[in-house]
């Protein structure tokens, strides 16, 4: 076989094509804030990590949003509906156990990518990832639990 572009040539001579599956539209997604939200006096004590926790004093600064202080999360920094739960591929997930939860994606295909779930056996995940392949629905973790053929 030798690659041309996206095309497949057999040494037949027949052409195929072996495209990725790509998203219908792949919008931008934009972040309001990629720092951490820090605790506030995690900086001037080892005992009291980082992860954010809601000040509730009466008289604290950063709940009275002094200037200088440490922000607040609050839902101004939410994602954008359009763009929220969405991979960097441009795609959503969606959880699949079985190949019939598979062809509820038949229409959704450029959509949503079938992401096979961790209880799945291995020897099921061959069947979800096959049919996958037919309907053109992309599997974001299609090459786990499998085995190439030595090792059986």
């Amino acid at each position: 076989r030798r690659v041309h572009g996206a095309f497949l040539t057999s040494f037949s001579g027949r052409k195929y094509t072996k495209m990725a599956i790509r998203p219908l539209f792949k919008q931008k997604k934009i972040h309001k804030r990629t720092k951490k939200f820090i605790r506030h006096q995690s900086d001037r004590y080892d005992k009291i990590k980082q992860n954010w926790r809601k000040p509730k004093g009466i008289d604290n600064r950063v709940r009275r949003r002094f200037k200088g202080q440490f922000l607040m999360p609050n839902i101004g920094y939410g994602t954008a509906k359009a763009t929220k739960h969405v991979l960097p591929d441009g795609f959503k997930k969606f959880l699949v156990h079985n190949v019939k939860e598979l062809e509820v994606l038949l229409m959704q295909n450029k959509q949503f990518a079938a992401e096979i779930a961790h209880s799945v056996s291995s020897k099921k995940r061959k069947t979800i990832v096959e049919r996958a392949r037919q309907l053109s629905i992309k599997v974001t973790n299609a090459n786990a639990r499998l085995r190439s053929e030595e090792d059986e």
